[in-house]
């Protein structure tokens, strides 16, 4: 791991309102960037809701049966609720090299890493951003998401990956403007992992995602 203090782990039990954890990520990354306050992994799990990033397009909505939130971060549609666990990824990039793009392509290597101890054999895509796998049925679908924004280099947003999600509940959307191709999850691909166990495996493999990063001199 580099030189720089690890950031605070926090996992936070039940369902969070997607409000409120967006006001708590604000205050956090103002609080990092104006004064030094520790950078923060935060995992947690929303109800039932979808989220428009700067790119969503209003016809990619095509069933409002959830809250939906416009959530500042890059992207389209996407889907959280229960069985779905969220990363909250707040990292201060001036003192972690300032690429945004390795900051992306080290948290999908993350969730990848992580994923293999879970069982699933996961890969990045060209010219699609998110964590891509093989469904039960032999076709390329999505498990995990990518969303990201960066204020002043302090990092908001981060992943998602669907551990067992009621995948109906994406069929109000077109998630992440993808129509062509399907989403999964650990439990649609017959893995039994608990949030524990996802948990577990982020954390291993939490400092080689940070030294991804290049510091800052």
């Amino acid at each position: 791991m580099n030189a720089l203090s690890s950031p605070e782990w926090t996992v936070t039990e039940g369902l969070t309102d997607y409000g409120t954890a967006l006001a708590d990520m604000e205050d956090r990354a103002a609080a990092i960037r104006t004064d030094g306050a520790r950078e923060r992994v935060w995992l947690l799990e929303h109800p039932p809701l979808y989220t428009a990033g700067t790119s969503a397009d209003p016809a990619e909505l095509l069933d409002r049966r959830f809250p939906v939130y416009d959530a500042g971060r890059g992207g389209r549609y996407t889907y959280h609720g229960p069985g779905q666990r969220v990363g909250y990824v707040q990292l201060d990039l001036a003192r972690r090299g300032r690429d945004v793009r390795a900051f992306v392509a080290a948290l999908e290597g993350w969730v990848i890493d992580a994923l293999a101890d879970l069982g699933v054999e996961a890969r990045r895509a060209d010219g699609r951003i998110g964590i891509w796998t093989d469904d039960a049925q032999g076709r390329e679908a999505k498990i995990g998401a990518i969303g990201v924004r960066v204020r002043r280099w302090v990092t908001l947003h981060g992943f998602s990956l669907n551990v067992a999600p009621d995948l109906l509940h994406f069929g109000g959307i077109v998630p992440c403007g993808l129509a062509e191709f399907p989403v999964t999850s650990l439990a649609a691909l017959g893995k039994d992992a608990s949030f524990a166990a996802v948990d577990a495996a982020l954390s291993a493999h939490f400092s080689g995602f940070l030294d991804k990063l290049p510091t800052s001199d």
